[in-house]
């Protein structure tokens, strides 16, 4: 590989839940993995919505239609810092988010009524099933799989020893 190429940054899919605490607590380990890396790491967004939480389904919608709009990772954060009043209020919360970050909040509703994100989120679930994810928040780094849903204790420094090592292999 010649200097002049970059090299391809690390995917680092999360397998996520919007309506799901231990997400939003995972939301610093992202946080941090993004400051860290920089573009030497893609970190993507995977839906895995449980059906214990009622309103989850809307909300990975909700964030492709946010990706689409390019504020992906802020409205899933926005919405993550809601989980309580998502529990209590439902989908008008994915409205206000939208607001709040001067996105088209009109088309969050009709994307949450025409359903056009529907295929995204069902196909990442049928992947997450397909590959072992059971619970939120999961990592899935260069084919190793971290599930954070049982225990987050550790999991950042793990999932940044995985990067630095495929990084290392990236750059020989």
């Amino acid at each position: 590989m010649s200097d002049s190429t970059p090299a391809r940054p690390v995917v680092v899919d999360v397998w996520c839940e919007l309506q799901c605490p231990d997400c939003r607590t995972a939301l610093d380990d992202v946080r941090t993995l993004r400051e860290r890396y920089g573009d030497r790491v893609e970190l993507r967004l995977r839906h895995f919505p449980l059906e214990k939480h009622k309103h989850s389904f809307a909300a990975a919608q909700a964030a492709e239609e946010a990706f689409e709009q390019g504020k992906g990772w802020p409205y899933v954060e926005a919405v993550l810092d809601r989980v309580e009043e998502l529990d209590r209020k439902g989908e008008p919360v994915f409205v206000d988010a939208a607001r709040e970050l001067g996105l088209d909040a009109e088309e969050f509703d009709t994307a949450l009524i025409d359903g056009r994100h529907i295929l995204i989120v069902d196909a990442d679930q049928a992947e997450g099933k397909a590959i072992g994810v059971t619970g939120t928040p999961t990592y899935v780094i260069g084919g190793e799989r971290l599930d954070g849903g049982k225990s987050q204790e550790g999991l950042r420094e793990r999932v940044e020893e995985i990067v630095d090592r495929l990084l290392a292999e990236g750059a020989s």
